[in-house]
């Protein structure tokens, strides 16, 4: 079940560090851990990807990677998350058997209910709000999120620019799980921001 904190990791060249960051995040709560990194180098980033998996394993917390289906199975994670320029969702499933696929569906429902259809477990909209992660990305409605619930049977996560005030937003409008980097990682006490995102789901029980 996708649901409550996602939280997606910084880009952090420091793997101890990175890994003392998770850990707090998944302390206060964090349901999902996903890595990414777009610059470190291979043999980084496969360091990074076990420290991560080895964090995860302790809470039993699922370990997704972004964009890398061959990281992914090299080091036993949990699953992958893909965007438009990763390749068919199609082939991603066939080659992800029994792991979790997330797919990134950006503003669109349409792109949604095809991942649905080809095998994605979750689908992730965004960008909902001004992001220092993707500042150029493509921004969402809210009123996707509402829409979503009439067209899909799979959780949607929402991601972009999500902070606890406009995180309280998304999740009364249907986000099932918030997908968080800046808020989450850049706070003074992650263990605490972790803990804050996570009350807002249980307010909506």
């Amino acid at each position: 079940m996708i649901r409550g904190l996602y939280a997606i990791t910084p880009e952090c060249a420091d793997t101890a560090l990175l890994a003392r960051k998770a850990e707090m995040a998944i302390l206060g709560g964090a349901k999902i851990l996903q890595y990414r990194s777009k610059s470190g180098s291979a043999d980084l980033k496969l360091e990074q990807a076990i420290a991560l998996r080895t964090v995860c394993s302790r809470y039993t917390v699922p370990l997704i990677i972004n964009d890398e289906i061959d990281l992914a199975l090299e080091i036993g994670a949990d699953g992958v998350h893909i965007g438009s320029n990763d390749g068919p969702v199609d082939d991603a499933r066939r080659r992800l058997k029994g792991r979790i696929l997330g797919v990134s569906c950006y503003d669109s429902i349409d792109l949604a209910v095809d991942a649905q259809n080809l095998g994605a477990d979750y689908v992730a909209f965004g960008s909902f709000f001004a992001s220092p992660t993707k500042p150029d990305a493509v921004r969402a409605p809210l009123s996707l999120l509402q829409m979503s619930k009439l067209s899909l049977k799979i959780p949607v996560v929402a991601i972009g620019g999500i902070n606890l005030e406009n995180g309280a937003r998304l999740v009364e409008s249907g986000a099932d799980a918030l997908a968080v980097v800046s808020s989450l990682f850049d706070a003074p006490d992650i263990r605490a921001a972790a803990n804050h995102f996570s009350e807002l789901f249980s307010i909506q029980k």
